[in-house]
This record gives structure tokens, C-alpha cells and sequence, in this order.
């Protein structure tokens, strides 16, 4: 599934929101505190603002790496509204997807209230819907209140602020309605009937699929880490943990991603028990054999660069290039088992 799914994404990617075509967009008050959805008869006008807004919200979902590849389950309600997709019937359409998603936020008050807003949209003439639940967030605005002596200005709270083009939406999804098994999608889970569930998939669109590629790259990081530690002692670790960084780095900065049994390989050449342990740990999610393969650059950002701490609360940041060349970094275990650290050929110092 994995491999049909890249494939996909591949061949639909997204290289920038100019590429994306608002077709018609409609938006729906999912409000649990009103007891009913507003739902609205009509369809926006996507003038020039507000289609970049969507346009923003598209992209951003569909290039980031918290994406998740689902497809739809045998009884979900959602999947025949776009199995058979008519963009005739949009309005009504998106109004029966908006009940279902109301009906469920209402049973449960730990999901937020949102505006619910569906777009159909093109890419270079293939068909998708957007479902973006746009939570609330409280913020603050001022108000002017006249009477005959004059203007009061006052400041209010407002409580449905919607997230702005550059925020992150914590439930999305994208369908592909040329083909309605590809569903991807972005959610957080909430409090449902005594447990934290990821509401969105498992109850909504009801769909299942793979982790995200933020979350694998995150399942292999934390296997590795914890057999690491449980080996090494804390001198050692911080060895081993620099020289992991900087094979990642290499796999992301050579390969763009990398398969999991051969980076494995790498950090734990000299290891077969620790690698098979990490082969263990990796087995419960299905990632012993899996590919990690991140879309946004700021998924790996954070494996160019060495940071470090020390005890003596000296903070430093080494460029990944400068930590693997030789001539420029190099750390010396002192008989007493401190660590220094020498920089060489350093032609200037700035201070900042």
C-alpha cells in the first residue's frame, strides 16, 4: 500500500499554491455551543484574498510531512458522498459531510468548535476536495460604541477566529476525486469516550493507512535513542548520538530520505545485538522494512546542525559540514574522562 501510495503522491506533488485552482468553495458553523450546524446555501465568492488563503492552507497540508495516506473503510458514510462525485450537487454534498462531522463533535465536548470548509479545487485539471476544519482560536479586537457625547473605544474578545494563512490546521483531509481511495490527511487526537482518539479518521471519514513521515522519522529516532542509552554510558551516548545526527543527515542530504534497515545498519554496524533490538522495537510499527522519505525541508532542518549543551552551560551550534571535517572539530576525551572540544583554523570571531 506504502509503495502505491508514493507513487501517487509523486505524481501529484505539489511545487507551489499557484499550481492549485479553486473550483467552488463553501463554508459551514460547526459550533457545538449553538446545538445545530449553521449550514450554509450557498458558496463563496473566492476573490483574489480569499482563494489565496485557501490556496495557503491546501499547500500547506499537502507538503507537510505530518500527512498521513489513508483510504476509506467499508462503512464509511463519507466515501460513497465522493465515490460518484457531481460538482452539481456541491452544496448539498458538503452539507451532509458537515452533519456528519456535527453530529460527532457534538457527543463529544473535548473536540473543538470550527468552521467547516469544503473547497473543490483542480491540479493541472485533476479534481480534489478539500475538508478544512478551521478551529477556533480566541483572540482580541477593538469595538466603537457612539453616543451624543462622543466615541467609546473598547477592546472585545472574539471567540471563532479562524487560523491565519500561515497557521497549521489541526484536522484536514485532501481526496482525490478522480480516485477516492486516496485519501491524505492531517489530525490530532481528542478526548473520546474516556481515551485520546484520532476522531477525524476513525469516526469521521472513517479511513485507515500509514504513519505520516514526520511520525516514522520520529518512531525510528526515539528506537535508536533508547537502545543507545541503554548501552552506552552518558560520555559514550553523547559520541554515538552526534555520529547518528550526522548519518541521517548524509542519508537526507545524499538520498532525500532513507530505507530503514539500511540506515539501522549504518549507526549499528558494530552492533548486531543493539541493531537487533532496534529491529524489535521498529517490528511493532511496521517499520523495520519501511522507507522514511520527508517532503519539507523543515522536517530535517533540525539534522543540520549539531547542537550541544554543556554542564557548565556553554551552548554551541556546529554546521553538520564543520562537524564531519576533521581539520575544523575535534573532540579529545581527557584521562579523567572530561570531553574538550578543539575549533581550528578559525580565520575570524564575531561576536553577537
Amino acid at each position: 500500500m506504502e509503495e502505491k501510495y508514493r507513487r501517487k503522491e509523486e505524481e501529484n506533488m505539489l511545487n507551489s499554491k499557484d499550481e492549485i485552482r479553486i473550483s467552488q468553495a463553501i463554508v459551514h458553523i460547526m459550533d457545538p455551543g449553538l446545538g445545530m450546524p449553521v449550514l450554509s446555501d450557498a458558496v463563496l465568492d473566492p476573490g483574489p484574498d480569499l482563494a489565496d488563503f485557501l490556496k495557503a492552507h491546501i499547500y500547506r497540508i499537502d507538503t507537510s510531512d505530518d500527512v498521513k495516506n489513508c483510504s476509506f473503510l467499508e462503512d464509511s458514510q463519507i466515501f460513497p458522498l465522493v465515490e460518484e462525485w457531481n460538482s452539481e450537487k456541491f452544496v448539498e454534498i458538503s452539507q451532509k459531510i458537515a452533519g456528519q462531522l456535527y453530529t460527532i463533535m457534538s457527543q463529544n465536548i473535548d473536540i473543538p468548535g470550527a468552521d467547516l470548509l469544503a473547497v473543490e479545487y483542480t491540479v493541472e485539471k485533476h479534481r480534489y476536495l478539500a475538508l478544512l476544519k478551521m478551529n477556533y482560536k480566541t483572540s482580541y479586537t477593538h469595538l466603537t460604541n457612539s453616543d451624543p457625547w462622543g466615541n467609546n473605544n473598547d477592546i472585545i474578545q472574539q471567540k471563532a477566529i479562524l487560523p491565519g494563512e500561515t497557521q497549521k490546521l489541526s484536522e484536514a483531509a485532501l481526496i482525490d476525486l478522480d480516485a477516492p481511495e486516496y485519501v491524505r490527511l492531517v489530525e490530532k487526537k481528542y478526548e473520546v469516550n474516556g481515551g485520546k482518539t484520532n476522531y477525524f479518521s476513525k469516526l469521521f471519514l472513517k479511513c485507515s493507512g500509514a504513519l505520516s513521515s514526520k511520525s516514522k522519522l520520529s518512531i525510528v529516532s526515539k528506537a535508536v535513542a533508547d537502545v543507545q542509552k541503554k548501552y552506552f554510558n552518558e560520555s559514550e551516548q553523547f559520541e554515538v548520538q552526534m555520529e547518528t545526527k550526522s548519518i541521517l543527515n548524509r542519508e537526507f542530504t545524499e538520498q532525500g530520505g532513507f530505507q530503514v534497515p539500511e540506515v539501522v545498519d549504518k549507526i549499528f554496524k558494530d552492533h548486531p545485538d543493539m541493531k537487533e533490538e532496534v529491529q524489535e522495537k521498529l517490528e511493532k510499527y511496521h517499520l523495520n522494512e519501511a522507507a522514511v522519505e520527508p517532503q519539507n525541508p523543515a522536517t530535517t532542518r533540525k539534522y543540520m546542525t549539531q547542537r550541544l549543551l554543556t554542564d557548565t552551560g556553554i551552548e554551541l551550534k556546529i554546521p553538520m559540514e564543520e562537524y564531519n571535517n576533521k581539520d575544523r572539530i575535534e573532540f579529545i576525551t581527557n584521562s579523567d574522562g572530561t570531553i574538550s572540544l578543539l575549533i581550528k583554523n578559525i580565520g575570524s570571531i564575531e561576536s553577537r
